[in-house]
């Protein structure tokens, strides 16, 4: 659940589909230069019909099984990680902080989500992150286990292998209840070329030097093989496909050049996936599936606009593969990307429901 998706969006805790979710993480709250864990927007959070933290609170009353998560940082907010979890004075303010916050607003735990350790973020980190990572995270469980009751400990983790490679998987496991997998954003509106942007596996054709680690599976196969357990893995789900525009015609856009971005559903070279429905309904667009990646795309040749997204089809191919590789789930970005009638929330809790 997004904060800003209360404006534009006009997505509201209401509108959350609570008693078809398990877990539901509020993004984001801010992490300060000091390591105080802090209220982002706090007309949204706190003052706004009594304001969405309240609201949640109230939520999982109606649906106690819930269990509601403060995320901490994201691509934006994840500045000052590196210099808090760089000494034990920091790492130990920061839990303090956190905890108290979870504590005083009434959530159930804490998702990290520090874009990231070493590099790779908007902000570049020290070789010293792999370690002071797997140290914060200790630090938190060990404190989370002090009140006895249960408090989750999670993160948002990465998918590119480099990103994947500064993290101490093994280490960060014994603390941990489960890893949220970005398997998305493989590739966006950053490059030139299209591509897929979650694909399941990779394609025989692609351009990118990196197919072969740039895929779900192998995504989903680095933090097996780097000893995770399944049960701690939850496959993370795109609600949104990336674009690009300038993009010529030949194989439906595929693999081509393109000029630059879409303007988007709300931001430029994204569209929600409800938006993209519509498309799929226009006869100008036209739609393909991959046969070797399992995911759809979408191509305009009359606005030469490109867009790689997942749909309940390509959703199916990954929730089949969620059973198959026993894992914990599945999470996904974000609530108000799905239609009204919440068609994408209602498969998977359809399929997952059974045996979690």
């Amino acid at each position: 659940f997004t904060e800003w998706g209360i404006y534009g969006r006009d997505y509201q805790v209401s509108d959350i589909p609570a008693d078809q979710l398990t877990h539901i993480n509020y993004a984001f709250a801010d992490l300060t230069a000091s390591g105080e864990c802090a209220v982002y927007d706090s007309w949204a959070a706190l003052d706004l019909d009594g304001g969405t933290y309240a609201q949640l609170r109230e939520l999982r009353t109606v649906h106690p099984h819930l269990k509601v998560l403060i995320s901490v940082g994201g691509w934006t907010l994840s500045t000052y990680f590196s210099d808090v979890a760089s000494t034990a004075w920091g790492r130990t303010a920061m839990v303090e902080s956190c905890v108290d916050f979870m504590l005083t607003h009434g959530f159930d735990g804490i998702d990290i989500d520090w874009e990231y350790p070493v590099g790779g973020g908007l902000t570049t980190g020290t070789e010293a992150d792999t370690e002071n990572y797997t140290l914060l995270m200790a630090e938190f469980r060990a404190a989370l286990d002090e009140l006895g009751e249960g408090h989750l400990l999670t993160i948002a983790s990465p998918a590119g292998p480099t990103t994947i490679g500064y993290l101490d998987l093994p280490g960060l496991s014994e603390s941990l209840d489960f890893f949220n997998v970005m398997a998305y954003d493989m590739h966006g509106g950053w490059e030139t070329t299209t591509n897929f942007h979650a694909p399941m596996y990779p394609s025989s054709t692609s351009p990118s030097p990196d197919e072969a680690s740039l895929n779900v599976d192998a995504v989903i196969q680095t933090y097996l093989d780097a000893g995770v357990p399944s049960d701690k893995i939850v496959m993370g789900l795109p609600f949104y496909g990336r674009a690009w525009s300038g993009v010529p015609a030949t194989d439906l856009g595929l693999y081509q050049s393109s000029t630059g971005l879409p303007m988007g559903t709300w931001e430029s070279g994204i569209y929600d996936y409800w938006d993209i429905l519509e498309m799929v309904a226009d006869p100008v667009w036209i739609g393909s599936v991959h046969e070797e990646t399992m995911v759809p795309w979408l191509y305009n040749p009359t606005e030469q606009i490109f867009i790689s997204y997942d749909d309940e089809e390509s959703f199916g191919h990954k929730l089949d593969y969620v059973d198959d590789h026993a894992l914990g789930g599945v999470m996904f970005w974000e609530l108000s990307g799905d239609t009204r009638d919440h068609d994408l929330v209602d498969l998977l809790h359809s399929r997952l429901s059974g045996s979690r």
